[in-house]
């Protein structure tokens, strides 16, 4: 790198106080000895943090693929930028591990401490030397935690106008516990029993910039308004609208397009920030065939239910599904309701008087003795109809997937009905959807019509 005249790193100096995006392309170049192989995503970056900055956003999600520099932008450099401007700020950043957090934070501080940073803000100086816990001598706050901590006698902001802090959450989630309702649900709790309560003003900012990994992570979960709050959202997807890669320095349409084939639904969240691919991951319901009437033949058929665990929020589902002579499977019904155990018990027995006696029931068992009494007291409610109870083995993955393998290769069938288009949207998103009662419901179903030989249906 070139040396720059004194003329020249004053005016830098004026620049990089006044602009985010050219304090970071600036710094980079003083501590690394090179240019910043940058994209446009990083402007946009930028953009939005100034937004913060200046007032004019409160509440902000940036969705961004991973190692596209989102901590270097919106942790490491905005946190000393914005300190530089207001010596007194405070600032909380947490990221899924407490380890992580705290190098962040580290790498802030050793920002601040950098002489290229020192000759453009001379006002900023460190009272603290600690990696999760420093101060600034004006007062400022730097500390850092992991998601689920306890956040205990820090605050973020100030009570006053103008900027003066911000919570700023990066990676709250572990790519690989994304999966797990409860996992990511504690993330939830601990943004709304924790995180929220951090603010010293009404007025500090909250920050949180992710990859999407869920349907219903934390970023999804504030964007359809799980807290009450209207975000502002920067959108950043691998392949832009147009086709193009977002940052072919990093990765070309080429290596994008082979990360997509090699695991659609991990690239279709992490890279596209939409939690399912748009052709479907485990299940690509394109591949069945609509018809308005069901093959002429005999047709061997199977209820599969899935029972809701709890009366809020979960659904109830059963599933009809069947079996042609060629070895085709059709789906030619769905039942699906919210309800406690009367409405269930009665949509069993008022589905099974519908579909009548030649459709077997396939129910689920849970473990321990409970589970048992259940099974037996709804085969008692349908007796006079084919019932089988057995409990779930492994996942709902591995339990989906012979199903998914006859969908995916044009086996299925699909009868129209006002209930396909929720049905598709479900397996679309699965694994990553919010409910997936649907599928556990044609898996069973599924399971059921090929565990049992032709001559046990009569």
């Amino acid at each position: 790198m070139r040396d720059y005249s004194a003329e020249e790193q004053f005016a830098a100096a004026e620049m990089a106080r006044a602009d985010l995006y050219f304090f970071a392309r600036w710094m980079f170049a003083q501590r690394r000895g090179y240019r910043w192989l940058r994209g446009p995503h990083h402007k946009a970056v930028c953009d939005a943090l100034m937004r913060v900055f200046r007032g004019q956003c409160k509440r902000l999600i940036i969705n961004i693929p991973p190692r596209y520099s989102k901590t270097e932008l919106a942790v490491v450099n905005f946190i000393a930028w914005a300190m530089g401007q207001v010596p007194d700020a405070e600032f909380i950043h947490a990221s899924y591990a407490a380890p992580l957090a705290v190098n962040n934070s580290a790498a802030v501080r050793a920002l601040v401490q950098h002489e290229a940073y020192q000759a453009i803000f001379p006002g900023c100086k460190l009272a603290s030397d600690a990696k999760s816990h420093w101060t600034t001598t004006s007062q400022g706050v730097m500390y850092a935690t992991g998601a689920g901590g306890t956040i205990t006698g820090f605050g973020a902001g100030k009570h006053r106008e103008g900027f003066s802090g911000a919570l700023i959450l990066d990676d709250v989630h572990k790519a690989d516990e994304a999966r797990s309702d409860v996992i990511r649900q504690g993330v939830i709790d601990w943004f709304q029993n924790t995180v929220e309560s951090r603010k010293n003003s009404p007025d500090t900012p909250i920050i949180l910039i992710m990859q999407r990994l869920h349907e219903r992570d934390l970023s999804g979960w504030l964007l359809g308004g799980g807290n009450g709050e209207a975000w502002d959202h920067v959108c950043l997807p691998a392949i832009t609208a147009d086709g193009a890669a977002l940052w072919p320095e990093k990765h070309t349409l080429e290596d994008l397009r082979r990360m997509e084939r090699a695991a659609p639904y991990v690239f279709a969240g992490q890279y596209l920030q939409r939690p399912a691919p748009p052709e479907g991951g485990i299940i690509k319901p394109d591949a069945i065939t609509v018809v308005d009437a069901l093959p002429a033949g005999t047709i061997q058929w199977v209820r599969g239910w899935d029972l809701a665990a709890s009366v809020d929020g979960d659904y109830t589902a059963g599933a009809k599904l069947g079996k042609l002579a060629d070895g085709r499977i059709v789906i030619a019904d769905m039942v699906r309701l919210r309800g406690g155990p009367d409405e269930r018990d009665a949509a069993l027995a008022n589905t099974a008087a519908r579909d009548g006696r030649a459709v077997r029931v396939s129910l689920p068992q849970d473990p321990g003795q409970a589970g048992k009494t259940q099974a037996l007291y709804l085969t008692r409610k349908l007796a006079g109809y084919r019932v089988t109870t057995s409990p779930e083995s492994g996942d709902k993955i591995t339990r989906a997937e012979p199903l998914a393998a006859q969908i995916n290769v044009g086996n299925a069938l699909m009868l129209r009905g006002a209930w396909n288009d929720g049905l598709i949207d479900e397996m679309r998103m699965f694994p990553n959807g919010t409910h997936d009662d649907q599928i556990d419901a044609l898996s069973r179903a599924f399971a059921e019509l090929i565990d049992r030989p032709r001559s046990f249906f009569g």
